[in-house]
């Protein structure tokens, strides 16, 4: 059975509506997209450091409780776990105050087995952090040594804005890695000062990674594929409860949609077909609207279910 591993930092969200707090969730890009996709059926492990507290005891026993590896989160006695306050505004949508500890260029990660056609996923500032940089290098040699899909969330928050000419030499390295690139309006106009699709692939993305996602919030999709494809997904209009996890949980129902049409690292280099595309895009959709039924930053166990039944 194919794996999905993922890697990126972990924390407590805690939501407020009307400033008042609602809810407290582990969370995390990338651990967001692993729940929901541990819930959804998928083999998936997840790379980490956590604080020894009972935060930290929290996410590892979360893992656990959904079906995902824990076995490369390490447990730092040095580290205090992170949390983040998500405000969400008259639309759902979450502005964040962040309270982080920075990962430790001295731990020590323990890589899963990673074999050809796994998937491995990485995003955020985490993927690009210089502190960690050269364990990162490290699992994505691993993981093209083996033939695993790298797929890349770019997901550079604004916060972030003042280092992008500190992280662009790993950005880069980033994308020339990477299988499949997504990001959104925000992050490239954060990275860039851009917001057209068709600029941001050719001027920037497409000499590193043909498969680019472009996604624009409640606006359309777009997507580029290997081999000249292009294609705009119109999003459908749907109620929210909060949106925090929709961007995340996108990348999951995507995932999901590679292992379920059975694409391989190969399909990718040559191109998929635009039925490929349709899937995958819709399991995508799927997710991302799932997500936002709820306050929680992934999909429902009870939907999870019904999906493997499906």
């Amino acid at each position: 059975m194919r794996k999905v591993i993922g890697i990126g930092e972990t924390t407590l969200d805690i939501i407020f509506k009307n400033e008042q707090p609602v809810g407290a969730v582990p969370g995390g890009s990338v651990f967001n997209a692993l729940i929901s996709l541990g819930r959804a059926g998928a083999d998936a492990c997840f790379i980490s450091e956590v604080g020894n507290d009972r935060i930290g005891k929290n996410v590892i026993n979360f893992l656990r409780d959904n079906h995902v590896d824990s076995q490369s989160v390490v447990c730092a006695a040095e580290a205090k776990s992170s949390v983040s306050l998500a405000f969400l505004n008259e639309n759902n949508e979450a502005e964040y105050l962040f309270y982080k500890s920075q990962p430790q260029a001295s731990t020590q990660w323990f890589f899963p087995e990673i074999n050809e056609d796994d998937i491995l996923i990485i995003g955020s500032f985490y993927s690009v952090n210089p502190t960690i940089r050269t364990q990162m290098s490290d699992l994505l040699t691993y993981a093209r040594q083996q033939g695993a899909i790298i797929y890349y969330d770019v997901n550079f928050r604004s916060s972030h804005s003042h280092e992008v000419m500190k992280i662009t030499p790993n950005l880069l390295e980033n994308y020339e890695w990477a299988d499949i690139v997504r990001g959104s309006r925000d992050d490239f106009e954060v990275l860039y000062k851009k917001t057209d699709a068709d600029r941001i692939y050719k001027s920037d993305i497409a000499f590193y990674c043909k498969n680019f996602i472009y996604t624009r919030g409640a606006d359309s999709i777009k997507v580029f594929g290997a081999g000249g494809w292009q294609k705009d997904y119109s999003v459908p209009t749907i109620p929210t409860v909060s949106t925090i996890g929709a961007g995340d949980n996108f990348n999951a129902g995507f995932i999901y949609g590679l292992l379920k049409e059975g694409i391989t690292r190969n399909h990718l280099e040559t191109g998929m077909s635009e039925a490929q595309w349709d899937s995958i895009i819709h399991y995508a959709q799927l997710f991302a609207a799932e997500c936002c039924k709820d306050i929680y930053n992934y999909v429902s166990e009870e939907w999870a279910r019904e999906l493997k039944n499906s």
